[in-house]
């Protein structure tokens, strides 16, 4: 049978020769024999324990644990009983972290996408959350009423082009206009703007926003606070906000 010293123990197994004499220390693992000279002297025997005691910390088991289960003549029954409260355990960690992760990606989904925005309290993580599915509906309608008014438009034109007949188009003009307005001064209604060097919120006139350069995230518009000319942040108007 073959022998192993403290370090060849320590190597085959891939832990530290501290980490061995603690558990000798514990008593969890005592060596075979002592060699000469105070050696300490393992077995294959000893490797198998030292590998289930590995395993078994690996799964999650306090060393307490693992001694109980070494000790008793009942071991199986044991750690039958332990693995299936480390299991639970293991499950109640699992669905804490897919919790987390369902709140992680609802945050980052929500969180401003440019750094303009302090986060001091956990009301302003909400605020910021709240504020853009608010402008999350305020898009959303803008799409949809966009999409009736072009269904208007081009339904009456097809109507002129295929059958000669002109008058609803023309009509159908006078409502796209208004509804155009209706959209414009609804969208700014709904949407303030927070500027990017002294981080005031504010609302533009629609002349203004309306002319401004803009992404999909910021307008360039002109600060009433400190007077900057840069591209600010869409934000939802909860009306709640200073308004200018």
């Amino acid at each position: 049978m073959s022998e192993f010293t403290t370090g060849k123990l320590a190597k085959l197994t891939g832990i530290s020769i501290r980490t061995l004499q603690y558990y000798d220390k514990r008593a969890l693992l005592k060596p075979s024999k002592i060699g000469e000279g105070g050696r300490r002297i393992y077995t294959e025997t000893d490797l198998s324990k030292l590998k289930l005691i590995l395993l078994l910390k690996g799964l999650g088991l306090s060393l307490k644990a693992i001694a109980e289960i070494l000790e008793s003549k009942n071991s199986i029954v044991i750690l039958k009983l332990l693995l299936e409260q480390q299991q639970k355990i293991l499950k109640d960690s699992i669905d804490d972290s897919k919790a987390q992760l369902k709140t992680v990606e609802e945050l980052y989904r929500n969180l401003p996408q440019i750094n303009q925005v302090s986060i001091k309290t956990i009301d302003d993580i909400e605020d910021i959350m709240n504020n853009k599915k608010g402008l999350k509906k305020v898009h959303l309608k803008m799409i949809l009423y966009g999409l009736l008014i072009d269904v208007l438009e081009y339904g009456t034109l097809a109507l002129g082009i295929f059958k000669r007949v002109w008058w609803p188009f023309f009509g159908s003009m006078i409502l796209v206009i208004i509804g155009a307005i209706f959209l414009t001064r609804f969208y700014f209604q709904k949407t303030n703007y927070i500027c990017p060097n002294c981080n005031s919120e504010f609302k533009p006139s629609i002349k203004e926003a309306f002319w401004a350069s803009h992404n999909f995230r910021a307008r360039k518009l002109t600060c009433p606070v400190c007077g900057k000319k840069d591209y600010c942040i869409e934000v939802y108007d909860n009306g709640d906000s200073a308004s200018w």
